[in-house]
């Protein structure tokens, strides 16, 4: 059976490594390095780190930070935030980024991912999909840090990104980020029914059976998690860990 991939997904404020719930109240965990080089030690498959303020506030990526994660990731590092051009993406590449997740940019400045995938591939771009639960409990795809409804279905944003290239997408729930109880199943399945590339899921993993649900009820090619790799116990005391031989099939 195929093994599903399993990445920490580790979210940076300024310098340092944080930590939302549902977008909001960021908790300050310490230094982005240090963890990168911890996931790195217990050979994490891969890493994904996510600038939360970077689009928001219409700033360039950190890419001297960015370097210094990449020279202790020896696995595949994936990279968002601030990415607007091509040039933005080359930079991050020569910095050591295997993988360039774009958002923001896809709806503002979509030819950046139609240029970088012209010249760097499909498998270097992933198009990230921020959805949130309308008060009627409808699914809608959000754009810089969750604040900008894109006013189409996830669904919908899906097919768009495919059509511009990527190879990869990220979707992460709004709604369940930081809860801790489990992935949106129904919005995974939905999407993966409908597209032809792999798809990560994130937001809302508390245990290792929510990752086997969503690779096997959901779907999804890889599983993405936050406060279960970076918390501890039900104070959520800080602990950067990631179980040896963890293995999702």
């Amino acid at each position: 059976m195929h093994r599903a991939r399993v990445m920490p997904c580790l979210l940076i404020s300024g310098n340092g490594l944080v930590k939302t719930r549902q977008f909001r109240e960021p908790t300050y965990l310490g230094d982005p390095v240090n963890a990168v080089r911890i996931f790195s030690d217990k050979e994490a498959d891969e890493v994904v780190v996510l600038d939360i303020d970077a689009s928001r506030l219409g700033r360039e990526p950190n890419y001297r930070l960015v370097e210094e994660m990449a020279g202790e990731a020896f696995m595949p590092m994936g990279y968002g935030g601030g990415v607007r051009t091509l040039e933005h993406v080359r930079r991050l590449i020569r910095a050591g980024v295997e993988k360039v997740v774009i958002n923001t940019a896809a709806v503002e400045s979509p030819a950046v991912i139609r240029d970088s995938v012209a010249e760097y591939g499909s498998q270097a771009i992933v198009g990230a999909i921020d959805v949130k639960r309308s008060m009627f409990g409808k699914c809608r795809a959000m754009i810089r840090s969750g604040a900008t409804d894109v006013r189409c279905t996830p669904v919908e944003h899906a097919r768009r990104l495919i059509g511009l290239g990527v190879g990869e997408l990220l979707v992460n729930n709004i709604d369940r980020d930081g809860t801790m109880e489990g992935f949106d199943i129904p919005l995974i399945r939905g999407i993966v029914n409908e597209v032809r590339v792999p798809v990560v899921a994130c937001g809302g993993a508390g245990n290792v059976g929510h990752l086997r649900e969503v690779i096997i009820d959901g779907g999804a090619a890889a599983a993405a998690a936050g406060s279960m790799f970076v918390f501890h116990g039900r104070h959520r005391a800080v602990l950067i860990n990631y179980p040896t031989g963890l293995s999702v099939e």
